[in-house]
């Protein structure tokens, strides 16, 4: 199955009650670009911690981040971290580069049913950044990697976790998300997917970041998140 590039029709998603969204690069644009600062600070936690430079980290993190999900889940596992100092140090970034979004939080709005943003992040990480966007109102919670037990998504049992908390039935559920490993899961529960695109131009994408249009586990793809929903509505 090919995923589809165009809007949807209103039929595509009209069994949906829990429309679940992912933060980085999802809710906001990857243009904005918060995970950069992320990205670097991560790095430079690995450098100090273990000793390393700049290059070495970076190789490293990269390779936990590919293995594992989140570059934390490798470091728990190989080097018994603290979860919570780590996190605190990679989400110490400006967020100053997120602009309100009053079309994206319209949309959001109007989206009948629940709404959750459900993140590798932290809780503290996704309401300054949503709220900033101006649609951390319209959410009914966010789930986090604590809240997860530090075992990110693609993991089965992180999904199942969040829809368990929530009472979310998965074949009336929708899911968007940037990574495209994270949609396969959703979808093998029966939840719509849309894959979330950089705009056109965007470089710089890792190989995880990636999108092949034959995915199977894809059902859409955008790269203009609000037009997408207002098409939904």
């Amino acid at each position: 199955m090919t995923a589809q590039t165009s809007l949807p029709a209103k039929s595509d998603f009209a069994h949906v009650t829990d429309w679940v969204f992912d933060l980085d690069n999802t809710l906001y644009p990857h243009h904005v670009d918060l995970f950069a600062q992320i990205d670097k600070n991560m790095t430079v936690y690995v450098a100090d911690m273990l000793g390393l430079d700049y290059d070495e980290a970076r190789a490293l993190q990269k390779k936990y981040y590919f293995e594992h999900g989140t570059t934390l889940a490798g470091l728990m596992q190989h080097h018994g971290i603290d979860p919570h100092h780590f996190l605190d140090s990679a989400h110490a970034i400006d967020y100053s580069t997120v602009l309100a979004d009053p079309d994206l939080a319209e949309a959001i709005k109007a989206l009948p049913g629940r709404k959750f943003i459900f993140t590798n992040g932290t809780v503290k990480h996704a309401e300054t950044a949503a709220r900033a966007l101006g649609v951390l109102d319209h959410f009914e919670d966010i789930f986090d990697i604590v809240a997860a037990d530090f075992v990110p998504k693609p993991a089965n049992a992180t999904y199942d976790k969040f829809a368990s908390l929530h009472r979310v039935d998965t074949k009336n559920a929708a899911m968007f998300e940037d990574l495209p490993r994270n949609l396969i899961v959703p979808r093998i529960l029966g939840m719509k997917t849309v894959l979330i695109l950089p705009e056109p131009g965007h470089k710089g994408l890792e190989r995880w970041e990636q999108f092949d249009e034959d995915d199977g586990n894809i059902d859409f793809v955008t790269n203009r998140l609000a037009d997408f929903l207002k098409a939904i509505v």
